[in-house]
């Protein structure tokens, strides 16, 4: 696994045997952060190996200025303190590691005794990396590109401890490795919602297939599309990792819809489906599609993760065996079947759906008042309308904030309401929701929260009560809760949830039991 890459120790001019690639290792040097993005992206630095490894250096070297770095003494006084004069490791695989199984990638027994060595000492050296499944996976890359061992430690310490809010690089527990897997959840409800919905009609555990999302990436990619993935990483952070992963979501999705039916695990079938990704795409064409999802902010990102990592420790989630799936066994409605309610709950935010739906109005319990209605809601957020109408049409929306916004004034309604509000039907469960209005053809192309006030979500008065309300409401429903009527929404970009007009069966108001607040962002 050790390269000759020209630098001190080199036994070889490298300059002189490669002129070209010395050339473009010249280019590499005289840019800026930005083209050096461009260039990870198409793969400027990928071939020759030595290329690759000196622009990770070069790379490396600007990530240290902001971490607080473990140089190479460092690695050969932990494992003299370790390993004594043998040098071999007889010690267990440290705790963050999830399996204890370290991604071969082409290494041979040696170098697979060396990676192991470099994750004990990183377990050594951070006492608080508690969980981080994927540093055996990274340790195993970048020793391929690492002059030794100790070069190899100080470059994944750099990660480990890069400092900079803006982006990082490497979860150290599992209270913040799920915080981002949640937060991957929400970007592939928005981005790949009909994988949500096989899986949760299935009765599967979206939980655990999530879990895996960063694994497909640091473990399951073959290693040439895996080293492409890295070269965006080093330059890019974390967030380039929520791109790659919803890009094989969506390459998943077009493989699974025709075989579904022979899926028994989804967990498994993804990880088969990413280990054999070059029968469906080559590395390009997946780059090309993840760098072409419009995500949020990274301001935005932080900000949703912060929530999801609030929700976890409101539940008390800290690690893998305090998770427990939701039962929906006892669920009863008037509207929806359970199977029905567990797509709807996956569909909703994942700092929400850790927690139980609870009823909190039905029109066979508290009568058709309208007055009713918004005194057993209000004070709630988020909640989920459920209707069905005599015809047996059933529709809902699940609505982001609290019905005691609603105020009106000589200028009609005021509509409030957030971009994670979304509408939906049956006989199939349908969902609508924000997309962006400069991208009419990739309808889920759009960033997930959206602040502009132009959007209608919610208005309302003591006399009637509307959801969206762009050039039509996807449900306007009147004060006696006997009646109501459904257009095409452009806020939602919905056709009519049932036919136009109808007669209200059954409403019901479910809400969740937290007391979560909403980061700004979302309030907006």
């Amino acid at each position: 696994f050790n390269i000759l890459t020209g630098n001190k120790g080199s036994l070889k001019d490298w300059e002189k045997i490669d002129p070209e690639a010395a050339t473009r290792y010249g280019k590499i040097l005289s840019s800026d952060h930005y083209e050096l993005k461009a260039m990870g992206r198409t793969g400027f630095w990928s071939t020759p190996h030595t290329l690759r490894a000196k622009a990770y250096q070069h790379i490396i070297h600007s990530i240290e200025s902001t971490s607080t770095t473990a140089d190479l003494d460092t690695y050969h006084g932990i494992v003299r303190k370790l390993f004594g004069e043998l040098q071999t490791s007889t010690h267990p695989f440290p705790k963050f590691m999830e399996d204890g199984e370290i991604p071969r990638y082409c290494l041979n027994k040696a170098g697979l005794n060396s990676v192991k060595k470099i994750l004990i000492c990183i377990n050594h050296h951070f006492l608080d990396v508690s969980f981080c499944p994927i540093l055996s996976a990274l340790v195993s890359l970048l020793l391929h590109f690492s002059e030794d061992e100790a070069q190899c430690f100080h470059i994944i310490c750099s990660l480990v401890s890069y400092t900079d809010p803006k982006k990082h690089y490497i979860d150290r527990t599992f209270l913040t490795s799920r915080a981002s897997c949640m937060t991957f959840g929400d970007l592939a409800n928005k981005y790949c919602r009909g994988i949500r919905k096989l899986i949760a009609s299935s009765h599967q555990n979206l939980f655990e297939f999530y879990s895996d999302w960063i694994m497909w990436i640091f473990a399951d990619l073959p290693f040439t599309y895996a080293i492409r993935v890295l070269d965006v990483y080093l330059m890019e952070g974390y967030k380039v990792l929520y791109r790659v992963a919803l890009a094989l979501l969506s390459f998943y999705k077009v493989s699974v819809s025709s075989r579904v039916a022979h899926v028994d695990d989804f967990r498994q079938d993804m990880k088969s489906f990413v280990q054999n990704v070059g029968r469906h795409s080559t590395i390009n064409a997946l780059l090309q599609r993840a760098f072409s999802i419009q995500l949020p902010t990274r301001k935005e990102l932080t900000y949703l993760f912060n929530a999801n990592k609030d929700a976890l420790i409101q539940k008390d989630i800290h690690n893998k065996s305090s998770y427990q799936a939701m039962d929906f066994r006892a669920f009863r409605s008037s509207v929806v079947t359970e199977t029905e309610m567990r797509v709807v709950w996956a569909w909703i935010p994942e700092r929400f759906a850790l927690f139980s739906p609870v009823q909190l109005f039905s029109t066979n319990i508290h009568g058709r008042r309208l007055f009713s209605f918004y005194s057993k809601v209000e004070g709630h957020d988020p909640t989920v309308l459920l209707l069905k109408t005599e015809d047996e049409d059933i529709c809902g929306a699940f609505l982001s904030s609290d019905w005691a916004q609603k105020n009106c004034d000589e200028k009609g309604f005021k509509f409030f309401g957030t971009g994670e509000c979304f509408v939906f039907t049956r006989p199939v469960l349908q969902i609508s929701g924000m997309s962006d209005k400069s991208s009419q053809n990739q309808r889920y192309e759009s960033a997930p929260f959206c602040t502009l006030s132009t959007f209608k979500f919610m208005a309302g008065n003591d006399e009637t009560l509307f959801i969206g309300g762009d050039d039509g409401h996807a449900l306007h429903l009147q004060a006696d809760l006997t009646a109501g009527s459904s257009e095409h929404c452009d806020t939602f970009e919905s056709p009519p949830l049932c036919r136009g007009c109808f007669k209200i069966q059954s409403l019901e108001v479910w809400g969740i039991q937290h007391s979560l607040s909403v980061p700004p962002l979302l309030s907006q």
